[in-house]
């Protein structure tokens, strides 16, 4: 698997370059359709074929080295997509959108899109195993970020607050969810969920916790309100640790995460945590399980792997939007019956009032 020195490697500053290093990870010992998973395929060569670009000898479809993954669809160079990717990958509290910008020189809206669609590639879309075990510990809390000025008059505590839970197994990985509320009605379904019975959970001394210890085996509390951090070895410490890099992060580098986003930034922060033991190299390339390029069911800009599209409004029915019945007719009568249709008149601006213009009354 080819590894990367620098940021002065070709792949970051030449499309061709960029194109043989994505098919080298990719196809490191034959080529595949990404189309029906055939492993015959030949090379288009000719002034109207574009480099790279492949015919599968099974479905006959075309193909490149980027259908399938996140660099799909994109008008944007690879090699750009492969910079922002690896300092997405690199940066340990993250590299916000304005930083992409100034330095892949590309619009604030393609930075900020490209940003996204590489945080929904980060985030684990199914969790496979639970957590925890035999003999295994797995530490829960929660954290709180944003609307700091938005508390109303009156209330205490930070209810009004964006809210992420996290779990997070000793010597292993962390998995974190944007959750509305933190009560034992919420966490208890993610905890059944991720956490293998037979193994010991530590908490603090919410009540939102009462439940564990007839859900797991094993149930130890550090009772942070008496100012109790740690007993040996019974304490929350690795969360909070992790808690610290996402709100210096979220803070620092991002500053504003609104709501309907928090759960990409809250996976890349997991991603990069959960990856901690191999180089930037190797978690540009490949992520800790899987290769984080794949992107499956994209299509085009508002697919999976990108920016969440935004509502439209319905339009309600008028009655001037109505299109008389043309079925059976001659095109003479449809003409006619089009004409017909008029639309509907303009309402008239509505003078001002002044002193000059209103109209004196007479006793």
């Amino acid at each position: 698997m080819p590894k990367t020195k620098t940021v002065r490697n070709p792949h970051f500053h030449s499309e061709d370059a960029a194109r043989k290093f994505l098919e080298s990870v990719r196809w490191d010992k034959s080529r595949t359709c990404p189309h029906c998973q055939h492993g015959e395929s030949f090379a288009l060569k000719g002034e109207t074929c574009r480099p790279g670009l492949y015919k599968c000898s099974g479905c006959r479809k075309q193909f490149t080295v980027t259908v399938g993954t996140i660099f799909e669809h994109s008008h944007v160079p690879l090699h750009k997509w492969l910079f922002a990717t690896h300092l997405l990958c690199a940066s340990k509290k993250g590299c916000s959108s304005k930083q992409l910008e100034r330095m892949l020189h590309v619009t604030y809206k393609t930075a900020w899109f490209m940003a996204h669609r590489i945080r929904e590639s980060m985030k684990d879309p199914v969790f496979a195993t639970q957590l925890g075990g035999s003999g295994k510990t797995v530490e829960a809390d929660e954290t709180f970020f944003g609307n700091r000025r938005k508390q109303p008059k009156g209330h205490t505590g930070p209810h009004h607050m964006q809210k992420v839970f996290s779990l997070v197994e000793r010597g292993g990985s962390v998995r974190s969810f944007h959750v509305n509320t933190v009560g034992a009605k919420t966490l208890r379904p993610i905890m059944s969920e991720q956490i293998a019975q037979d193994t010991l959970v530590i908490t603090d001394g919410s009540n939102a916790y009462h439940f564990v210890g007839s859900v797991f085996d094993g149930h130890e509390v550090i009772e942070h309100e008496t100012k109790q951090y740690a007993r040996g070895p019974i304490h929350v410490n690795t969360l909070e640790s992790y808690f610290s890099i996402l709100k210096r992060g979220l803070s620092g580098i991002y500053q504003h995460v609104g709501a309907q986003h928090l759960r990409r930034y809250v996976g890349e922060f997991d991603f990069r945590f959960n990856s901690r033991h191999v180089s930037d190299e190797e978690r540009t390339i490949t992520g800790p399980e899987r290769n984080r390029w794949q992107a499956p069911d994209l299509q085009g800009h508002h697919a999976q792997g990108s920016v969440d599209p935004m509502p439209k409004k319905k339009r309600t029915a008028r009655a001037d939007d109505a299109i008389p019945d043309v079925s059976g007719r001659s095109f003479e009568d449809i003409i006619g019956a089009l004409m017909k249709v008029k639309p509907k008149a303009k309402a008239k601006p509505k003078k001002r009032v002044t002193k000059k213009t209103a109209k004196k009354v007479e006793p």
